[in-house]
């Protein structure tokens, strides 16, 4: 089969089209032919071991993935060939063929293709973790989101709508704005033309906003835990800036403001439940049309860097896609 393989840790010009072996089949595990794959901005890290799991060299990158199943290992009864399905793959997706626990495998609805399958279960699942399993939010409750126009960014600005909170979206550019004003977003702000904290106490009274989400960390992190309202939760999803901030833990002890991380890979180890349970609420609300997936860009397999260089430079928005078949 033909993948992208990492031998090394670098940047992702490293990286090298290759045929290599198809994986074994164990118990528990399913082969899929892979349709098309996701592009996250973790694997911008992977490939440079900054990410919090390191494979063993050499490895392809790609954390999920949709195709159709080829092989069923035993004990899988709720797979059969041919199923058109979405997996969490942690890595290897970026590849003709992959092996996956089927846990973590889900099939896909009629109307959706490949390609929306295999955009929608990390940014989707991480913002629906992130606002309903782990801040609980909270009809009437107001949500701020940076990055809004990004790839978690917009899916946050879509499910905490639907979750029925007032919802803030801070964007660099007024196109990237628009675009999350089309996804739900009530308040807009430019934080390349003004401060985003002054503009949120504006918008909340002086009160500050109950939830954050925050994929960005650095000096945005910073300046959220000042605009945030009292008993308030900030949800650290990332760290697109590149920094990793420090709290003044005095303003979350006079605040009572609580920061709840976010590792949504976590849960495919830990409770792959709670992952399923999430996507299965998800793909019913694409289904019911409630949810409308943005694919900004695809690329075929052999062009990955490019694709990744696309989310290092911040030139898409919504999600990146690698077609494979």
């Amino acid at each position: 089969m033909k993948a992208i393989i990492c031998r090394e840790w670098g940047k992702s010009e490293s990286l090298t089209l290759a045929e290599r072996p198809s994986p074994s089949l164990n118990p528990g595990q399913v082969r899929i032919g892979v349709h098309a794959c996701g592009v996250n901005f973790a694997d911008t890290l992977i490939i440079q071991g900054l990410y919090q799991e390191k494979p063993a060299f050499p490895f392809s990158p790609g954390m999920e993935v949709a195709g159709e199943i080829l092989e069923v290992g035993e004990g899988v009864a709720h797979l059969q060939l041919g199923d058109r399905v979405t997996a969490i793959t942690g890595y290897g997706g970026y590849a003709e063929e992959v092996v996956v626990d089927a846990r973590t495998v889900l099939p896909i609805p009629p109307l959706m293709d490949f390609v929306t399958a295999a955009g929608f279960a990390i940014t989707y699942g991480t913002s629906h973790i992130a606002l309903a399993h782990r801040a609980h939010l909270q009809p009437g409750e107001v949500l701020l989101v940076h990055g809004a126009a990004g790839g978690v960014g917009l899916t946050a600005v879509e499910i905490g709508k639907l979750l029925g909170a007032t919802v803030i979206a801070t964007a660099s550019t007024p196109e990237k704005l628009a675009l999350a004003q089309q996804y739900g977003a009530d308040h807009l702000i430019n934080y390349r033309q003004e401060k985003f904290r002054d503009r949120v106490k504006e918008i909340t009274n002086g009160k500050g906003v109950d939830v954050i989400y925050d994929p960005v960390g650095g000096d945005v992190f910073d300046e959220s835990v000042r605009c945030i309202a009292w008993e308030g939760r900030l949800l650290v999803i990332g760290f697109a800036d590149g920094r990793i901030p420090q709290l003044p833990v005095n303003l979350a002890l006079v605040k009572n403001m609580s920061v709840v991380g976010v590792y949504w890979g976590g849960y495919s180890v830990r409770q792959p439940r709670v992952i399923t349970d999430s996507l299965r609420t998800l793909l019913t609300w694409y289904a019911e049309g409630k949810i409308r997936p943005h694919i900004s860009q695809t690329y075929p397999l052999e062009q990955a860097a490019t694709a990744l260089n696309t989310l290092i430079t911040r030139q898409s928005t919504g999600k990146v896609v690698l077609t494979i078949q």
